[in-house]
């Protein structure tokens, strides 16, 4: 049997380059050395080859128990002792000692050849790219080198098990190397292919490859092949069918007798071709990236170094190391991520002063007093947190997460007001103009039991009584006519407007402040990180609070919101009943409509919400129209049914969201806007079709548009061909009332990008970082906030290539800082 040199020359230049520290491998080295020790004595037939491996103690060196001088000393003297084998080539296994020193030198030669071109280099610059090949490897989102390089598989298949023939059993995934006795062309179901006969010193197997003639070629008599696949059974006899395949030559395998990588693919690449040029690229590029991060680091949280984590990934020796490369990588996402959010923070609060406020004690309580109901613990404890940021001459960022109605609102009317009694105006920004126009009718009932309504046109409300001056409430939304809104762009401008409620309207160029104070921005998933900085531009470093109602789990909080504090409303009123919530098959739809009527006869009103359709709003408008019609005229003749959809002009909108609202409608049929905010007490259920595409917080935030008022609310879920996965969801559901109970079951069924329905625009993506993985996230936080405590600026020398790489992630360019 040869003896393969190269892990442990690896694995040992590698402990040499981290200081003698006993970290190359896991489990330490004489785990590692006395396995490979082991089978490699029994290979050595030259004497003093063999005197000199017991003279360095290779089976049992106990090199954890040197010191490290010692420890030096041996690993100088074991690789020159390599170095000679790897020379020699003088055992039985020449041929593959030989073959290992080629394949290094072969692997230095293309070093050499790419060292002068930068990662950052078009695709074009590797050997073999065309232009043709580069636009279909653009579609994937690869241009340069480097993408090629974090262009990470999506799996691998584990074709490391070899068996001998005789031992091939089927169903399973299977690795043999034989010598092919015949290759010949066939025809197989009318399409010519390849059958082959191919043998080991245990027996003879039969290999097809479906559609494939040209292997015939290919396949030489007496040639040795590598073949890993499924095994099948035909005719009683051991069968691989169309199975990966490759010759045995003086190069690592790529497709078969290891983990293999399966890459995305789109029209024009094969799996065989992605695969050969990832290698080569790994193989000859991936020492070029620089390893950002500080060595300190790397050793303390026991990271593989950048470029060795990077070809593992690709190519690992086994599961232990695509394991350890993924941590490595996904802990680079999440470490960059959070030290751009800390960076974001820093910029907010310390690069220009906020303005305190005063807490205005007079009109808070007088407002507070007024309303129609206490003011729950966990709101009043939120409001303090509030007030206490609002005093602070650093601009307040904050992120309040609560329950639907759990009272998020009130608490924002309240911060608002005391923005406004320190002559500062405040800006509320919601996602849909439905929702902008709820708060805008909420916040103006609340103030009305307050203070006294001097003034009321249809965007503009102005009341009296409350502050020293009238207190002015301003909708400003994409529906208004052109001359009112320059009316109100005017208004605002000049701070005759001290509340302004909008939609995206209020990032617009056209607007501009007075003296912006505060900013309120409602369910935040919906809006991205530029979105948001460029509403805090309007103002003179305003208070900044972010409000959702979609449960995040406090770490994953944390890491998408890092540049926030968190604040939790996690109690709702008294009197809150649980919506009953059952998740039905196709079949039982007439029993569902059935319940329906006989609730609605009972003087109760429902939502249904219509099938999730992916391709646009305006399918998804049509497809909206045809079910109300089919739902009005077919199944509910007798009932008053609305319909609600994102193409409507705001003026029907609120008229049928007001009908709604005042009992003129039974049902309201709406797409999955509804999903946001809308509040009526009288609703009493809410039925989902297709119920089986929508994820669990979507699910939940459908099921709090009910259960607002007294009578016992529920929720029905009706599915098409629900997979195993959505069975899960709607299992959990039905079980589950608590919103961030379930959002941490969501996250581990679902990606972070469907988990918030909309990727976030700003974020760098996340490519190997599973938000699941809490331990991960926690340690990537803690490094990042102990990092930056000591050099937040990255001005050190050894955080020189962090602070160019977090730059580049950010797309920043220039000065980190």
């Amino acid at each position: 049997m040869p003896i393969n040199t190269e892990p442990l020359h690896r694995i040992l230049e590698l402990e040499r380059k981290k200081g003698y520290v006993d970290s190359a491998v896991i489990g330490g080295l004489d785990r590692f050395l006395s396995q490979w020790a082991s089978q490699t004595i029994e290979s050595i037939t030259n004497p003093r080859l063999l005197s000199r491996f017991h003279k360095l103690h290779l089976v049992s060196p106990n090199y954890a128990s040197l010191s490290k001088q010692q420890r030096k000393q041996w690993v100088d003297d074991v690789l020159n002792f390599l170095t000679e084998v790897e020379h020699r080539g003088a055992e039985k296994g020449g041929a593959k000692l030989t073959l290992v020193a080629s394949r290094s030198s072969s692997v230095a030669r293309g070093r050499r050849a790419v060292a002068h071109q930068s990662i950052d280099s078009p695709v074009t610059v590797i050997k073999g790219v065309s232009s043709s090949l580069a636009t279909k490897f653009s579609k994937l989102g690869v241009k340069t080198v480097r993408d090629l390089l974090y262009f990470f598989p999506r799996r691998h298949l584990d074709y490391s098990q070899r068996k001998s023939i005789s031992q091939l059993i089927e169903g399973e995934e299977q690795t043999i190397i034989a010598n092919v006795w015949e290759a010949r062309e066939i025809r197989l179901g009318g399409r010519r292919s390849t059958e082959a006969t191919v043998g080991d010193e245990t027996g003879n197997v039969r290999v097809v490859w479906f559609n494939n003639p040209y292997l015939a070629r290919k396949l030489a008599t007496n040639t040795q092949v590598v073949i890993s696949g499924k095994v099948g059974l035909f005719n009683g006899r051991h069968v691989f069918e169309s199975p990966e395949w490759e010759l045995v030559e003086d190069r690592d395998l790529i497709h078969t007798g290891r983990l293999v990588p399966l890459y995305h693919l789109t029209q024009g690449l094969r799996p065989r071709q992605v695969r050969k040029l990832v290698k080569e690229v790994v193989d000859q590029w991936a020492w070029q990236v620089e390893d950002f991060l500080p060595s300190v680091l790397e050793e303390r949280c026991d990271l593989l170094e950048l470029p060795q984590a990077i070809g593992q990934a690709h190519y690992p020796e086994n599961e232990v190391a695509k394991d350890r490369a993924r941590v490595r990588l996904a802990f680079d996402e999440l470490f960059l991520l959070q030290l751009g959010m800390l960076n974001g923070k820093r910029d907010w609060q310390e690069s220009q002063p906020g303005n305190p406020l005063t807490a205005k004690t007079a009109a808070l309580n007088t407002f507070l007093k007024s309303l129609p109901f206490e003011l729950t613990a966990a709101q009043q404890r939120v409001l303090r947190e509030l007030m206490a940021d609002l005093q602070k001459s650093q601009p307040m960022c904050r992120l309040l997460q609560g329950e639907v109605g759990s009272g998020k609102t009130v608490v924002a009317a309240a911060v608002l007001l005391v923005a406004a009694a320190n002559g500062y105006q405040g800006a509320f920004m919601a996602p849909t103009e439905i929702l902008a126009e709820q708060h805008f009718n909420t916040l103006c009932q609340l103030l009305s039991r307050v203070g006294h309504q001097d003034e009321k046109e249809g965007y503009l409300h102005s009341y009296s009584g409350l502050l020293s001056h009238p207190l002015t409430v301003a909708l400003l939304i994409g529906d208004i006519n052109q001359v009112g809104k320059q009316e109100l762009q005017q208004h605002i401008l000049a701070g005759d407007i001290n509340i302004v409620i909008g939609t995206h309207a209020l990032i617009q160029k056209g607007v501009e402040f007075h003296q912006l104070g505060l900013v309120v921005v409602d369910e935040q998933h919906r809006f991205g990180v530029a979105q948001r900085s460029a509403l805090r531009q309007k103002g003179f470093n305003p208070h900044m609070l972010v409000m959702t109602a979609t449960p995040i789990p406090r770490t994953l909080a944390l890491t998408l919101y890092g540049d926030l504090d968190l604040s939790v409303i996690d109690q709702l009123p008294p009197g809150r009943q649980a919506v009953k919530t059952k998740w039905l098959k196709p079949g039982q739809r007439d029993s569902a409509y059935a319940f329906l009527r006989r609730q609605v006869a009972s003087g109760r009103q429902a939502f249904i919400i219509c099938p999730l359709i992916e391709e646009s709003e305006t399918i998804q408008a049509k497809a909206a129209i045809a079910e109300y019609q089919h739902l009005s005229e077919e199944v509910f003749p007798q009932l008053r049914l609305g319909l609600l959809h994102g193409h409507m002009s705001a003026v029907d909108k609120d008229e049928v969201m007001h009908r709604f609202r005042s009992g003129e409608l039974d049902i309201l049929v709406s797409t999955p806007v509804v999903e946001v905010g809308i509040d009526v007490p009288n609703a009493a259920v809410m039925l989902v079709e297709s119920a089986d595409r929508f994820g669990l917080s979507q699910l939940h935030q459908f099921r709090g548009r009910v259960g607002r008022g007294k009578e016992q609310s529920y929720c029905m879920l009706l599915t098409e061909s629900p997979s195993v996965v959505a069975k899960k969801r709607l299992d959990l559901i039905e079980k589950i009332q608590d919103g961030f109970q379930l959002a941490e079951e969501d996250l581990k069924l679902r990606g972070p990008g469907e988990f918030f329905g909309t990727r976030q625009s700003g974020l760098p993506d996340l490519r190997m970082a599973k938000l699941s993985d809490i331990a991960l996230l926690e340690l990537a936080r803690s490094e990042a906030i102990r990092l930056f405590q000591t050099d937040p600026r990255l001005a050190m020398p050894q955080h020189h290539l962090l602070a160019k790489e977090l730059a580049r992630v950010w797309q920043k360019g220039g000065e980190w800082s």
